[in-house]
């Protein structure tokens, strides 16, 4: 469970930061020059909205739905096929989580349960990593592999180039990621295909206001404060 969420959101990384390109239209700039404005612009944000679509062979779909401050607020939902979903609000050094039945009958072992859980869980973040299928609110837009331009395309919308990305370190895989090509240059889209796995990762709410509170008090039950 946590090692298919965890290359989910793996797969969120945009472009390098190397510089910016030196202007021009998509058609005169090379495929890294757009990756490297794209992921400037994105690292420059406050706030986006992120979901993710990740298919595999073998554990199903897992789905994610994200908007962050890209620093340390957040609030989470991810779901798992079968029904299972999870949800996660963070607040600086604090998790609110809040699992389903489903997850809780399935992964923690608990078939007897009945009602349907409303209480969330108060807890420091653990440093350690993204255990149990929570996420950082942080995101690197790092890139990697070689870069060419595809064709262009729409994404909501938005007039977009597409930019076509092998890695030597995944030789069964490959990236297509989509930069918008009019107005700022966001990152709107990233897809990732192998023999065993398609990710689909969209962005948007770029910059819009992010309202992230904790639960009511009466809502919250706390462990290892």
């Amino acid at each position: 469970m946590a090692t298919v969420t965890t290359t989910a959101l793996c797969l969120l990384a945009g472009a390098i930061l190397t510089g910016c390109g030196a202007g021009g239209s998509g058609e005169d700039r090379s495929a890294g020059d757009i990756l490297d404005e794209a992921n400037a612009t994105m690292r420059k944000l406050d706030s986006v909205t992120v979901d993710i679509t990740n298919r595999t062979t073998r554990g199903g779909t897992v789905t994610s739905h994200l908007v962050t401050d890209l620093d340390s607020r957040c609030r989470s939902r991810t779901t798992w096929a079968g029904g299972g979903a999870l949800e996660q609000i963070r607040l600086g050094t604090t998790d609110y989580v809040r699992p389903n039945r489903a997850y809780l009958q399935k992964w923690k072992n608990n078939p007897g349960l009945t009602g349907e859980q409303k209480l969330w869980v108060k807890t420091p973040v653990d440093p350690a990593g993204t255990g149990d299928g929570l996420t950082s609110c942080e995101r690197p837009f790092d890139s990697f592999g070689t870069a060419r331009k595809g064709g262009s395309t729409r994404v909501g919308g938005t007039e977009a180039v597409e930019l076509i990305v092998t890695d030597k370190a995944d030789k069964e895989g490959t990236y297509t990621f989509y930069v918008a090509d009019e107005g700022k240059p966001y990152l709107l889209k990233t897809v990732y295909k192998s023999g065993a796995q398609h990710t689909t990762t969209s962005f948007s709410g770029f910059d819009e206001p992010v309202d992230i509170r904790p639960p009511k008090p009466d809502e919250v039950l706390s462990v290892g404060d």
